[in-house]
């Protein structure tokens, strides 16, 4: 049995800060408050912080001194750019995955379990599948930069406000599940086009959620 490779609680939080700047849950000129947020996510101030200054580094926020910090704009480029890294480099993850023959029997185990149980399954329990699924590869993949750099844009599942989250877990189950099956019988070609189009349908519900802003 494979080990799950667990993110530090700072990537955590700037996953989740991440993915709600670019879905729009948070605007522009928005307050974040490191105590408050700390308060919602059951963590102390030094993670956030810590998540702060990763965001702050990739310009999806400005840093306040000992206030927390604000919400900068981003625009259909910023999200689109943010995609396509994650594109590239899962792609490539994937196909490596393949070809170093990845024990995928972990990942058949936590797909049929979700499946099986899709009806009942809470938030957190997905967020969790769809994290270790994608880290799994990336350790398979067995190259710690590109592992580090696929965390840095880590940001879960990518669900906008035009999105259906029953359709979205439906589709990306679905997807997973292709994913999975290449990798096991050995296609990485295959592999890497059912990432790209996974990928692809996450930054089209992002866009489709900007979009809907304006």
């Amino acid at each position: 049995m494979e080990q799950v490779e667990i993110m530090p609680a700072r990537i955590k939080i700037a996953s989740i800060l991440r993915k709600a700047i670019l879905a729009g849950e948070f605007h522009e000129g928005q307050e974040l408050s490191l105590t408050d947020l700390g308060r919602k996510l059951g963590v102390s101030r030094t993670p956030v912080r810590e998540a702060f200054q990763t965001l702050a580094s990739e310009g999806l926020i400005q840093l306040r001194m000992n206030r927390g910090a604000i919400v900068k704009g981003i625009n259909p480029k910023f999200i689109t750019d943010h995609y396509e890294m994650r594109i590239l480099l899962e792609c490539e993850a994937v196909a490596r995955a393949t070809v170093n023959r990845m024990d995928t029997s972990h990942l058949f185990e936590i797909q049929q379990k979700i499946v099986d149980n899709l009806s009942i399954v809470t938030q957190d329990e997905y967020i969790n599948y769809n994290q270790v699924l994608h880290t799994s590869i990336w350790k398979a993949a067995d190259n710690q930069k590109l592992s580090n750099f696929l965390m840095g844009l880590w940001n879960g599942p990518s669900v906008g406000k035009t999105t259906i989250d029953a359709e979205h877990r439906f589709e990306s189950i679905k997807e997973h599940g292709e994913i999975i099956q290449y990798i096991y019988s050995y296609e990485p070609d295959k592999a890497k086009k059912a990432m790209d189009k996974h990928i692809r349908r996450s930054m089209n519900n992002i866009l489709d959620s900007y979009n809907l802003e304006r």
